[in-house]
């Protein structure tokens, strides 16, 4: 039987004695977080359909005359009555009854959609309630235009699944299947997914499969999907216990939702290390796998990448043959790489606490953009104990996702603060060149294009006082040791949200209007310059002088060739260093180089023949012919030889 289908009302209750279908009546919306206010006005119980799974001994029509046009909801051995666990719609909230709605209603226009692979991306990350003042799907749909523009070639979403409360970053969804009311429901999501189909967008849709959030799950209520283990943010899944073949077919069916029903061209994957799984198949393997033959059946590409802090690359290595011997890896599509975050914001910024220690020295930024990872089985000081594993040659370069700025990066601090908050137009037109003309796949932050003047702070809107109340003295303490926790925002304030909406009117003014202008010219490099989206990240190299605080990056350096001594990688560069080629090297067929430090940074004499094809200082844009100039501090010059 297909437990996904539309108006079948079976429901997994593995240890359940009793299991009843009752119907509300009331418009959607109408009874909004009712969680002991539901109008039942018809019930039935339920049969064991085998594997503990109920379904209706009869009709249900039978029951109720147009019962689909009704909510719904269970009662487990006389609690409740529950919202359905696979609910794709939750007007009255994650507390009030589901709501069917038929994913075959919406005239997909589609068709000709061929889909988007990672090699050639540039990502751009949103979270719906902030992206525009409205806060909605349509809303955010109108502003597409806008990300066509600047070069965008996907879109992706922070979690919509059902959460409790007004307003939510998304990770305390508990509703997997249900797209929250608040962005527009399920019927604008598609409408959304279409919108950007048409424009040539790809849409990544982020998930969390690694816990639920504390208020609306009703989860536990129907069977052991959860576990006593804690993943930090709440009890995590089973996923390979007793009666764990169906909490991984809860995921599993939930991720083949997103592709079938929404026409959604990725996943983003949460704290994937946060998953408990023994088996000898994890579970993410078995996700890529199924994923990879829904791909083939519909004929387009679908991504999945993961968000880990293990630098692992068996995630991101292929899949062993069935029948091969040894093992293969997880056969995702990419992973995030914090350490690029952690080596270019320390450059940038000069911060060196708490994780950021270990990216004190320039270097760290050159090891990172040759190898991936900074911790490839390095001493992490952070974890007290060596860390990561190499990539391997064989991982191409857009498996790896970087950024400078993202929603936890930004909305982690205590106040939210953006780069662009401390930081002179010359630094961040530094951040924008490394993440752009680098080897990886980048990602920008919703705002992040044009240097937002608004923090992204995190906000909640639990109604329950007592959660409410320690979601703010958390956050209040986790900060009181940096002698930040007077200062941290509170999460539960309306003005929370509100500071965190972007002001779009500022996109054409002054600096941000430079910056803005700056990411479209680099974007549009990127698109034209194949070197730079080159899968060998053997064509990449880098080199630092760390006491000038000067970087070069090489891009499409023929096999062998090294990119400028500088000061090597050791650090202990000086007065006199070098940046030109080193013995036998051959320069990168477009290079960039980046003066972080008070000094300005002559353009190497191996480069002099180059020209120019984009550069910014602290006052904009440069540009003065190559033979002529240094790169000024703090500023960069990309450079191309044709």
């Amino acid at each position: 039987m297909n437990r996904n289908s539309y108006g079948d009302y079976t429901v997994w209750a593995p240890h359940a004695t009793s299991v009843e279908l009752v119907f509300t009546s009331g418009e959607p919306g109408g009874v909004h977080g009712a969680q002991d206010r539901w109008d039942v006005v018809a019930s039935t119980g339920l049969s064991p359909a085998g594997g503990g799974w109920w379904e209706p001994a009869r009709p249900v029509e039978d029951i109720l005359p147009a019962a689909d046009s009704h909510g719904y909801g269970y009662r487990v051995d006389g609690q409740g009555p529950f919202p359905d666990p696979r609910s794709r719609w939750q007007p009255d909230t994650v507390h009030g009854p589901s709501r069917l709605i038929d994913p075959t209603a919406h005239d997909w226009q589609d068709a000709g959609w061929a889909g988007r692979e990672l090699r050639g991306a540039v990502v751009y990350e949103l979270h719906v309630g902030t992206f525009t003042d409205e806060g909605t799907l349509g809303a955010a749909a109108g502003r597409l235009d806008h990300l066509l523009s600047l070069g965008i070639t996907h879109v992706q979403l922070l979690p919509v699944n059902s959460f409790g409360g007004a307003h939510n970053w998304g990770y305390d969804g508990v509703g997997w299947y249900a797209v929250d009311a608040s962005y527009g429901g399920p019927r604008d999501y598609r409408r959304f997914v279409d919108d950007c189909h048409a424009a040539g967008l790809a849409v990544i849709q982020d998930v969390v499969y690694n816990h639920l959030g504390p208020s609306g799950n009703y989860l536990p209520r129907f069977g052991p999907y959860l576990t006593e283990q804690s993943t930090g943010w709440g009890s995590g899944l089973n996923l390979d216990g007793p009666d764990s073949d169906e909490v991984r077919r809860y995921i599993l069916d939930n991720a083949r939702m997103w592709f079938e029903e929404y026409h959604v061209d990725g996943l983003r994957l949460d704290a994937v290390h946060a998953l408990q799984d023994s088996r000898a198949v994890h579970v993410l393997e078995e996700l890529a796998a199924e994923t990879d033959a829904f791909a083939s059946s519909c004929g387009r590409p679908l991504v999945l990448v993961a968000e880990s802090d293990l630098n692992d690359p068996r995630l991101i290595t292929a899949r062993a043959d069935p029948g091969q011997d040894g093992a293969g890896g997880y056969g995702l599509s990419g992973q995030w790489s914090d350490d690029f975050h952690h080596a270019v914001h320390v450059a940038l910024t000069g911060e060196t606490d708490g994780y950021y220690a270990d990216f004190e020295p320039l270097s760290a930024l050159a090891k990172v953009l040759d190898s991936g990872f900074f911790h490839d089985g390095s001493y992490s000081s952070f974890r007290g104990r060596h860390h990561g594993r190499p990539l391997g040659d064989r991982i191409p370069a857009e498996a790896l996702v970087v950024f400078t700025q993202n929603h936890d990066q930004v909305g982690n601090r205590a106040t939210g603060d953006r780069l662009a908050a401390s930081l002179d137009e010359g630094l961040l037109a530094i951040g924008a060149a490394l993440l752009l003309a680098g080897p990886y796949t980048p990602m920008l932050f919703m705002g992040e294009e044009w240097a937002a003047s608004t923090p992204w702070q995190f906000f909640t809107a639990h109604r329950e006082a007592d959660l409410a109340q320690a979601v703010t003295e958390g956050r209040r303490r986790e900060f009181a040791r940096m002698a930040w926790g007077e200062h941290v925002p509170d999460p539960q304030a309306a003005e929370t949200l509100a500071s965190s909406t972007l002001r779009w009117e500022e996109a054409g003014t002054g600096r941000h209007a430079r910056l803005l202008q700056l990411h479209r010219t680099l974007i549009g490099i990127r698109a034209e310059r194949p070197e730079l989206t080159d899968p060998d990240r053997a064509t990449t190299r880098a080199a630092v002088d760390e006491g000038r605080r000067w970087v070069r990056m090489d891009r499409g350096v023929r096999a062998g060739g090294d990119a400028g001594e500088m000061s090597g990688r050791d650090g202990r560069g000086g007065a006199g260093a070098d940046v030109g080629p080193g013995p036998g090297a051959g320069a990168g067929t477009v290079v960039l180089l980046a003066a972080l430090g008070s000094e300005p940074m002559p353009v190497p004499e191996d480069l002099r023949d180059y020209r120019l094809l984009a550069g910014h200082g602290l006052e904009g844009p440069l540009t003065e012919p190559t033979r002529s100039r240094e790169v000024p501090a703090h500023g960069f010059l990309l450079l191309a030889r044709d």
